[in-house]
């Protein structure tokens, strides 16, 4: 007689520690870091816990989270758009240009233009089919150079609207930090509870399917290059209040690069297909506050953009490992 060996599957486990320790890294990563980093400022860096010093903190890092807002919208859709410190320049110069006319209409040209530079990066991409970072590398150079045309040098402004919106603060929260807030309420509920946000989301895990799904992949990423520029003058028009000049030369350079780390560093993925907003501005409160720790504790700027890329590599390779 033939004997017959039955041979069954091991029952299957749980990722590897390895694999289950980056994907927790991954998803709580940023979390993780930004709670080392409050408690080792709050037991070695003076000051820290004082109230002044949060309101600064928040305030300096509130441009820097509206436009990764819209920068984590462009990379779920697996683009990427470089173009939006160059927007803030452009919201600034509108704005001393029409401030003339009253501050509601000199934000909403601000914010007008913004949207108009935003359709030019999405018809570009979606319509053209110009790869996203050369689109809006181009739109980076000559925006900026439009921005610097419409107004030339520094233009200082005591506008008490906008001087309010800048300065000013409820029940002791700054006015540009509660709007922060609300557009971030707002990015949250585009993504997670609209038909928009899933047909994004979509797109950017596979284009090609979405498109022979039916889904209106043209339309999607042309509206999300549009709210991008649409944030980034926000951003731009809320820092030049701050500042209560407009600088058009100097306003918004290398904020693409910020907004960049905050969404790599709070986990969304720069091939798409996922958008992690609250993340994005862990990310964005991680990049700031180790930024104002090395300061605080006397140490160069260089180590500061060491220490930045060194996060960025790292979130980079979670994200690849994972996958």
């Amino acid at each position: 007689m033939t004997e017959t060996t039955v041979v069954t599957d091991a029952p299957s486990k749980g990722p590897s520690g390895r694999a289950g320790t980056i994907a927790w890294l991954q998803r709580y990563g940023v979390y993780a870091a930004v709670a080392t980093l409050f408690v080792f400022n709050a037991a070695f860096t003076p000051h820290f816990l004082a109230a002044d010093n949060f309101r600064t903190q928040l305030v300096q890092v509130t441009p820097i989270v509206i436009v990764a807002l819209g920068m984590a919208l462009v990379i779920g859709t697996e683009g990427i758009d470089l173009s939006v410190g160059s927007v803030m320049a452009l919201a600034a110069s509108l704005t001393a240009l029409y401030l003339g006319y009253g501050a509601p209409a000199a934000i909403a040209m601000a914010i007008a233009g913004g949207a108009l530079v935003g359709a030019a990066a999405g018809a570009l991409v979606a319509v053209v089919g110009v790869q996203p970072i050369v689109a809006t590398l181009a739109l980076l150079v000559g925006v900026r150079g439009l921005a610097n045309v419409l107004l030339p040098q520094l233009r200082e402004f005591s506008n008490p609207t906008l001087v309010a919106l800048g300065s000013d603060s409820v029940a002791g929260v700054p006015i540009v930090v509660l709007v922060a807030v609300a557009l971030i309420v707002a990015v949250a509920f585009l993504v997670r509870r609209t038909t928009f946000g899933r047909q994004l989301v979509a797109i950017g895990g596979n284009r090609a399917a979405s498109r022979l799904a039916g889904l209106p992949v043209r339309r999607v990423l042309l509206s999300v290059y549009v709210l991008s520029g649409v944030l980034a003058a926000i951003a731009g028009t809320l820092a030049t209040s701050r500042l209560q000049a407009s600088d058009p030369t100097s306003l918004g350079l290398f904020m693409e690069l910020s907004a960049i780390t905050a969404v790599v560093v709070g986990g969304t993925p720069l091939t798409g297909g996922r958008v992690r907003v609250l993340g994005t501005v862990m990310g964005a409160l991680l990049m700031q506050l180790l930024q104002a720790t090395l300061i605080k504790h006397n140490l160069p700027q260089s180590w500061t953009q060491m220490a930045q890329a060194a996060i960025i590599l790292a979130a980079v390779y979670a994200a690849r490992e994972r996958r």
